[in-house]
This record gives structure tokens, C-alpha cells and sequence, in this order.
């Protein structure tokens, strides 16, 4: 039965449980909303037209307004983390991101990880996890793709006894 640490968290997501080569489907999808889109691109001062100006996009060749990249990230990353990093202590970077193809709004996006490596830390009670990630829409298309380091705890320090 879990102790008071790993049953907030997964009981198969500490560094000894990730392995190269291990691939994942995420349980969930999200469905980006004009909401998700507007808001967060006006809180982060996004002046690109493309992602609130209706108007202007209905003009031009897409029709309709695109996600900002930063929420197709956000959303593909955080449709990962239950399984990648409920034992996080620290994101240690995020690398090659690309956006593959215009996400807009109403679209629903999944996250595939593949674990690409795993290493030692300068922590003994944590070890170094690089993750591929991969964000498809609601027809199989590729969204996004990023290579993320995190810094896990080892279930040998942190697990319950």
C-alpha cells in the first residue's frame, strides 16, 4: 500500500523506472479553445495579429486565427507530465522545439514521449531524465516536437519505507 509521498504521485515514474527506449501515449487530450488562445496571448503581451485578429486572418491564406505557439507547447508538455514528472524536482531545459503545423482553435491536441536518455546527477537523491516529446492534433498530424531535461527523484531516496 502507498505511504503519504508516492500516493499523491504515480508509483512507476521515479528515475529508476524511466528507461531509453520507453514510450508513452498520454491518457488525455485537450481541445484548444478561443479562451486558451486570447487570453494567454494577451497576458503574455503576444502582439502578433494572427492569434486574436479575426478580421485579418479571415483575409489572408489560413482563414482563421492560429494558436500561439507557446500554448501548443504548454498544453503538449503538460498532457505529459503525469507520467513524466509528478517526481520533478527542478525542469532543467527544454530544446529543438518546432511547431510542424498551425494548431487552431478547436483543435484537439495528444502527447506521445519517447525517453530519449537517462543520467546521473549531481544529486544522489535524483538522476537526469531527457524526454522527446511530440504533440499531434485530432487528424494525426504533427504539431509539436521538443526535447525536455528533468531532474527526478530516485525512488531509493524518496519512496516510501
Amino acid at each position: 500500500m502507498p505511504g503519504p509521498l508516492t500516493s499523491l504521485t504515480g508509483a512507476n515514474n521515479f528515475f529508476e523506472d524511466f528507461k531509453p527506449g520507453d514510450a508513452f501515449r498520454h491518457a488525455r487530450g485537450k481541445t484548444i479553445t478561443e479562451m486558451d488562445n486570447v487570453l494567454i496571448t494577451n497576458l503574455v503581451m503576444n502582439t502578433a495579429q494572427g492569434h486574436f485578429n479575426e478580421d485579418q486572418m479571415a483575409k489572408g491564406p489560413l482563414k482563421r486565427r492560429i494558436v500561439f505557439g507557446g500554448i501548443t507547447a504548454s498544453m503538449v508538455i503538460g498532457l505529459a507530465m503525469q507520467d513524466t514528472a509528478e517526481n520533478a524536482l527542478r525542469e532543467l531545459r527544454l530544446d529543438g522545439i518546432r511547431f510542424r503545423s498551425p494548431v487552431f482553435h478547436g483543435d484537439t491536441l495528444y502527447a506521445y514521449t519517447e525517453v530519449v536518455e537517462t543520467s546521473e546527477s549531481d544529486r544522489p537523491d535524483a538522476g537526469v531524465v531527457r524526454f522527446r516529446h511530440v504533440g499531434l492534433n485530432q487528424d494525426g498530424k504533427v504539431v509539436f516536437e521538443g526535447v525536455r531535461d528533468v531532474l527526478v527523484k530516485r525512488r531509493s531516496h524518496w519512496g516510501d519505507r
